[in-house]
């Protein structure tokens, strides 16, 4: 059988895909609440909203899955600033948890099943 791309590393791009939307809008939610200086908003949001876009090409290394959580606590750590990201934060937070526990098994899943394939095509 072929390899496939790991699940895991595919649904934890697209959670930070959609999170690098969510920090885009966050960060013109606290421009236009002026919560600080317009370049140290933009400075701060548009990084992070461009590392949640760059580090899925980090996450087949173990540090891209820290680079992911520390981006996660990021965004719910905002919430001092911008409160509702506290509520937006956690569902993101848990979205990250589903994706990581959810790829992992169906990873583990498929290797099993290519295990058992390939056991069978053997015999």
């Amino acid at each position: 059988m072929r390899n496939s791309r790991s699940t895991k590393r595919s649904l934890a791009s697209i959670v930070l895909g959609f999170e690098s939307f969510v920090i885009f809008f966050a960060t013109l939610a606290a421009f236009g609440l002026k919560l600080a200086d317009p370049e140290w908003v933009f400075g701060v949001g548009l990084s992070f909203a461009l590392l949640s876009i760059l580090t899925p090409a980090f996450l087949s290394k173990p540090i891209g899955y820290w680079i992911g959580w520390a981006i996660q606590a990021a965004v719910f750590v905002s919430g001092f600033w911008l409160w509702g990201m506290f509520i937006i934060g956690a569902i993101l937070i848990g979205m990250w948890i589903w994706a990581l526990v959810a790829g992992s098994t169906i990873d583990r899943a498929r290797a099993n099943y290519q295990k058992l394939m390939s056991e069978e095509n053997n015999d």
